[in-house]
């Protein structure tokens, strides 16, 4: 039967009749509605509120990296991540980094804003002075919204102005500055743009349309830096090598691509672990990673007088530990917990710190011994599971893989069907 999505009111429907229908469409068995009816950690009346038409939910492993010491503190860092290796890479690196001291974070402001666009300006001069004379006025009406927020210290502090030329002509746009404190900031500052939109709409004499935050949170910005010994990351070769990779991804935009990547296998991780929205997190990076132009790594690395590696981080983090699914996932919760952070700027620092740790992690390896290498022996685990080994011979049988230099599902079974012989 060809399949029509066209389904109307999929979203009235209760959970239930969803997944019939699903099924019906789709044609799913008994085993595979049972795995729709595992919700893990959530009752499925919850999970039916968190998103809309939901018919399952879908878990990822947590891992946790260890080895980290950040501004003199000790911590273990929660992972949610499918790819093989990440786990294992950072807390190698933060091994190595825990000779010369550590990572050294710098602090991080809590710091964000969301832009108003103004258009239909007669006068943009005349618009943007009067608008400057009433800033006072326009920052107190965006903390009459928020007075609980006021209350523990933070709320609306300033606003930016920055005129562009566009295809629709010329756009004041207004950054209204937000401290936020512990949280990631997007509802706050929406709410209180939408709050001083008359008022810039009666000044300007414009008409406002977009008032939203931006996830370009450039008043937010992690900074990081760690030397690495260079003894342990194995000798000079592998500091050249490094180096050398580095100066790739400086020059060329389709190698920072990957090189950023790397950096993003950490932050993510982490990001996906304590609650916080991921799109937002790689949308900063990638966006503050274009700033000069053209797109460039996020990490820069040197050498000391000893030869050691120096490595250092700048990236925009808007992570927050208040607030959303930090409070919600019960995930989160536990992740927030092991990890012992006591402020969203701390959470950054964590965050900034382990994603230098992943760029030194997967640079080493591809100037040492190759990506694949180190990537495929834990894969060979998953190729094993795969190709329907059971699970007392997958070690065996990913060992057998590995020393043939064969990790395909395959030849896993060409070594199960010998072992099972013998």
């Amino acid at each position: 039967m060809k399949l029509n999505s066209e389904i109307s009111g999929f979203y009235k429907l209760s959970l239930e009749e969803r997944q019939k229908l699903l099924s019906k469409l789709s044609s799913l068995n008994a085993e595979e509605i049972a795995l729709l009816n595992n919700f893990g950690y959530f009752e499925p009346r919850q999970m039916d509120t968190l998103i809309e038409n939901v018919v399952g939910s879908y878990q990822l492993p947590m891992g946790i990296a260890v080895n980290f010491k950040i501004n003199g503190k000790d911590y273990l860092i929660p992972m949610v991540i499918e790819e093989p290796s990440v786990v294992a890479a950072a807390s190698n690196l933060a091994r190595i980094a825990r000779k010369q001291g550590g990572f050294q974070s710098e602090e991080v402001k809590s710091l964000m804003f969301s832009q108003i666009q103004v258009t239909q300006i007669k006068d943009i001069n005349s618009a943007r002075q009067k608008l400057m004379e009433n800033k006072k006025k326009l920052v107190k009406i965006a903390n009459e919204h928020d007075p609980f927020l006021n209350e523990l210290g933070g709320g609306a502090i300033d606003i930016e102005m920055r005129e562009i030329n566009t295809r629709n002509g010329k756009m004041l746009i207004l950054h209204l500055l937000v401290n936020v404190l512990d949280a990631m900031g997007a509802n706050v500052v929406n709410t209180m743009a939408e709050a001083i939109t008359p008022s810039i709409e009666e000044i300007s004499g414009g008409k406002v349309y977009l008032r939203i935050v931006s996830n370009l949170a450039t008043h937010r910005i992690a900074r990081c830096r760690a030397i690495f010994d260079k003894e342990l990351l194995g000798g000079e070769i592998a500091v050249n090598g490094i180096l050398t990779a580095y100066e790739f991804a400086l020059a060329d935009p389709y190698r920072a691509a990957t090189h950023n990547k790397g950096i993003m296998n950490g932050i993510i991780a982490l990001t996906l672990a304590t609650g916080n929205d991921t799109r937002a997190i790689e949308a900063g990076a990638h966006a503050y990673a274009s700033l000069s132009g053209s797109y460039k790594p996020l990490t820069k690395f040197d050498t000391d007088s000893g030869g050691n590696l120096i490595g250092e981080i700048e990236i925009p983090l808007a992570l927050g530990i208040i607030g959303g699914m930090t409070k919600i996932h019960p995930m989160a919760r536990l992740a927030l917990k092991i990890l012992d952070v006591k402020s969203s700027g701390e959470l950054s620092q964590v965050a900034a710190a382990l994603g230098l740790a992943q760029n030194v992690a997967a640079l080493r390896a591809l100037a040492m011994e190759g990506i694949q290498k180190g990537h495929m022996s834990l894969h060979s685990r998953n190729i094993a599971k795969i190709a329907g080994v059971p699970d007392h011979l997958i070690e065996k049988v990913a060992k057998q893989m590995i020393e043939d230099k064969k990790i395909r599902i395959d030849h896993a079974r060409v070594i199960f069907e010998r072992i099972e012989k013998k």
